[in-house]
């Protein structure tokens, strides 16, 4: 099966963000997008690639067992 293909619009409302956001993500190349005549469009799975490669894995908390004791 053929991969969906976004709108500006639709990919802005996925990431909770403006329009502007994905327009900037084009126009700096920091994500795969395809040209449909003078439409642009984006891929789902290359905004899905996106967000997975820009989420951030919480830090795990270190104890105080793990500090040295102060001289």
């Amino acid at each position: 099966m053929a991969d969906r293909l976004l709108t500006v619009a639709e990919a802005a409302e996925r990431l909770g963000t403006t329009e502007r956001f994905p327009r900037r993500l084009i126009a700096e190349r920091r994500i795969t997008f395809v040209k449909v005549g003078r439409h642009v469009r984006i891929a789902e799975t290359a905004l899905d690639a996106y967000i997975e490669a820009n989420t951030v894995q919480p830090a795990t908390r270190r104890t105080r067992s793990h500090y040295r004791k102060a001289a």
